[in-house]
């Protein structure tokens, strides 16, 4: 099994609880999310986020958004995201539960998006920068691909394909999705990592040093026509 390293090129992030322009939780519209998470989480930190986590997915409809800047408020009132906006969703919850979170940045091969749009591989780009989110559980950093359990437990639930109506989003409740190949062969995805950027305290921080996937002039026409398509 192979393994991606961690970079050496960027500082390990202590991570925040801070409000940015992406993570807005300070919005009444997410504060108001918070509120009803709360009425329903079981007592416990790692409760809170997986009560958080199932009420996005079902609240907020995937889809193929582009903006990766998108405040998580304008997410959840337009009741539709990206995985990246659902994702920057739930960090705001995080953060606004009073847990500290950050990101990993990870440059991904865009043919590992190939299986999903077999007749639209010609627009994918050819590297695609993702934000993966942490959490600081208990004292310890805990990717959101384990927030459900460790990715060995996750394994038996059979691999991420990339393919049907699962997105990322979705599968880390059931499946692991093994960044780093520390599971097993049909579980690692590693081989679509081009290279770990390292952890950033926000995902704004990663996006003003490595950019969005697509430039803006790409981005807003791409936007438009699968913004709304179904995931």
């Amino acid at each position: 099994m192979s393994r991606t390293p961690r970079s050496n090129h960027v500082a390990i992030s202590l991570g925040s609880t801070a409000a940015t322009p992406i993570l807005d939780w300070r919005h009444p519209l997410i504060l108001a999310l918070l509120a009803e998470i709360r009425d329903v989480a079981p007592t416990g930190e790692r409760a809170f986020l997986i009560t958080a986590h199932q009420l996005i997915a079902a609240r907020v409809r995937p889809v193929y958004a582009m903006n990766e800047r998108q405040p998580a408020s304008r997410t959840l009132r337009l009741g539709r995201g990206s995985c990246s906006q659902r994702l920057a969703l739930l960090e705001a919850a995080a953060r606004g539960r009073g847990i500290p979170t950050r990101v990993r940045g990870l440059l991904l091969d865009g043919r590992f998006w190939h299986p999903r749009f077999p007749r639209l591989r010609a627009l994918i780009p050819r590297r695609v920068v993702l934000a993966w989110p942490e959490f600081l559980l208990d004292g310890k950093w805990v990717a959101v691909s384990e927030l459900y359990g460790d990715l060995t437990a996750l394994r038996t639930g059979g691999r991420f394909t990339n393919t049907g109506s699962v997105t990322l989003f979705d599968a880390i409740a059931h499946t692991a999705v093994d960044w780093d190949g520390g599971t097993c062969s049909s579980c690692d995805l590693s081989g679509h990592v081009l290279a770990d950027l390292g952890c950033f305290t926000a995902r704004d921080d990663l996006f003003d040093q490595h950019g969005q996937t697509l430039c803006l002039p790409v981005r807003i026409p791409v936007d438009l026509i699968m913004g709304r398509r179904a995931a």
